[in-house]
């Protein structure tokens, strides 16, 4: 049996008895939204990642990058076998990613699944509050402002506040295309301007790889990689949702191509002098001020993209109606001061990327969607079977222990970062001009 299923609104015109369709987002928009959504933070991190794992790190991008892609589109096949099996999920649901768990493994999967999302966005809009607000210093500092980082926490989160009210990601798409073109253009001048930078320093030299070093770089490229805890929430919004897995290699294609320019020159000119923001080790100049204003344009379209999913699970929790209205604006509101309130706390994005990096990213990118799928196929009803290859089978399965065992590996190594001597960071509300976004 084949259910077309498309996510259209149909409005009735009473007085001609015509039917106007309104258009969901295609594969072109849905993989601008996915660009959108993970490159950013995540490119800023990287050459530091690699010089954390040594050369390879860079294999590793390659080869996180090629799961991502394959997992992402397995889940966004697991959604379309729901969304036919159970009429209930068809049109627009503010929480399908949960709703794969509580079909798959009952509320067990849910609860895990809203868990690991709620972490990952809620961390993942602290980084971005954190290096926008980081950005914008350094920037003003040029002009001789001297203004807290602490109190740039502030500034920016009250930009964004507004932009957060937004309803789904069909309601925004021009913030997606701006982050996305903002990050390439950035990735762009960055590794010009890192070659140019090369020309003036001395040999470059590396650290040798260690446990914690090693794997605390694999959460920073999961995390770096981790756009699934947004994926249900895009494909909903798609025209087609059984399109959504060419949306997902489109965009990892374009983000790997912005990845690995920055992260080999950064590993290659830099080596054990690369700091965890690479705009903090390249040399200053009217290049670093662009990289510097594009990536902060991206931190701010990101920031809502990313907090978006988080928003409207929040929002079911509290029966808050879809159309835009106060309640909407007061949980949202809420919903940003929380996330200031982790900034505020941790104002260190790399050790939240790591952490957010290895735990539920790894959960969410590298174990939740073989397993659903796979339970998916072999739950019995009125639907027609499933049958998964042998070969798909063995594949999803040691993707699912690779994600487990590497992802337990590198959650215990941001720990060991987090509590390492000199490690602490003065929380704001402790002291605004002691913490530091670095």
């Amino acid at each position: 049996m084949a259910t077309e299923i498309t996510d259209v609104l149909i409005k009735g015109d009473a007085s001609s008895g015509k039917a106007k369709e309104v258009q969901g987002l295609t594969i072109i928009t849905a993989a601008v939204f996915i660009v959108g959504e993970i490159a950013g933070s995540g490119v800023l991190a990287l050459p530091s990642a690699v010089e954390g794992a040594g050369w390879i790190g860079i294999v590793m991008l390659f080869l996180c990058c090629f799961i991502s892609t394959y997992t992402g589109d397995v889940l966004g096949t697991a959604w379309c076998i729901i969304q036919e099996r159970y009429e209930q999920y068809r049109g627009h649901i503010r929480y399908p990613y949960p709703a794969i768990g509580e079909i798959t493994y009952g509320k067990p999967g849910r609860y895990l699944v809203s868990f690991s999302i709620n972490f990952t966005m809620y961390g993942g809009a602290v980084v971005y509050l954190i290096l926008a607000s980081e950005n914008l210093q350094s920037l003003l500092a040029d002009l001789k402002e001297d203004i807290s980082f602490c109190f740039w926490l502030l500034i920016v989160a009250a930009i964004l506040l507004p932009l957060s009210w937004l309803g789904t990601p069909k309601d925004f798409w021009p913030i997606a295309v701006g982050a996305a073109l903002a990050t390439g253009t950035a990735c762009i001048i960055l590794t010009t301007n890192m070659v140019i930078d090369k020309k003036n320093l001395p040999e470059v030299v590396h650290d040798q790889p260690g446990f914690v070093s090693f794997f605390t770089a694999f959460g920073t490229i999961c995390f770096a990689f981790g756009g699934h805890p947004a994926f249900p929430t895009f494909q909903t919004d798609m025209k087609d949702h059984r399109q959504f897995g060419k949306a997902v290699f489109l965009a990892y294609m374009i983000v790997l191509a912005m990845y690995i320019p920055v992260s080999v020159t950064g590993f290659y000119v830099y080596g054990r002098d690369t700091q965890a923001n690479i705009l903090q080790t390249v040399s200053s100049g009217p290049m670093l001020v662009t990289v510097q204003i594009l990536v902060t344009l991206h931190l701010f379209c990101g920031f809502i993209i990313i907090i978006n999913p988080f928003s409207q699970e929040v929002e079911e929790i509290f029966k808050v109606p879809h159309h835009f209205g106060w309640k909407r604006c007061l949980l949202r509101t809420g919903i940003v001061v929380l996330v200031l309130f982790g900034a505020e706390t941790v104002p260190k994005f790399g050790a939240i990327l790591a952490l957010v990096g290895g735990s539920t990213i790894s959960i969410l990118a590298f174990i939740c969607p073989p397993l659903f799928y796979l339970k998916l196929a072999k739950m019995e009803g009125d639907w027609e079977k499933i049958e998964v290859p042998l070969h798909k089978r063995v594949a999803l399965y040691e993707i699912v222990f690779v994600g487990l065992v590497a992802g337990v590996a590198s959650t215990y190594s941001a720990f060991a970062g987090l509590l390492s001597p000199g490690a602490f960071t003065v929380p704001c509300y402790v002291n605004l001009t002691a913490a530091s976004g670095s």
